[in-house]
């Protein structure tokens, strides 16, 4: 993994993050529940924290492991963007189940990328 993809990748994580935040504080306010909401926040929530993350391994590229940013990668596509699909779904009274057992695999694969990292760090 080359150090201007990790950074690409992490600006446009960021970049979506900030909009899906805003989309959800602004039109989705008056169609979702607050549960509703409160889930579709925690979707951005972590997708900007490892955006944040991404950004900073990118910007102190040295010796990382392509598996810390491909976890971190899919991590955030399946757990946030599962979470979004959830939600939206749910709100249109057709929620697509089958996205529910995704979130916990992108949650574990976020896992797996921080401690990769940790791994990486010794």
């Amino acid at each position: 993994m080359t150090q201007d993809i990790i950074i690409a990748t992490a600006a446009l994580f960021g970049m979506l993050s900030v909009i899906f935040g805003a989309f959800g504080a602004h039109a989705l306010k008056k169609t979702l529940s607050a549960e509703q909401l409160q889930s579709f926040e925690v979707g951005v929530k972590y997708q900007m924290y490892h955006a944040i993350v991404l950004l900073v391994l990118g910007f102190n590229y040295t010796n990382l492991s392509p598996a810390i940013y491909w976890c971190f990668t899919i991590g955030i596509l399946l757990f946030s963007f599962s979470i979004y699909g959830l939600v939206l779904s749910d709100s249109r009274g057709k929620k697509l189940r089958f996205l529910g057992p995704i979130t916990p695999i992108g949650g574990l694969l976020l896992v797996i990328g921080w401690l990769l990292l940790l791994i990486n760090a010794f």
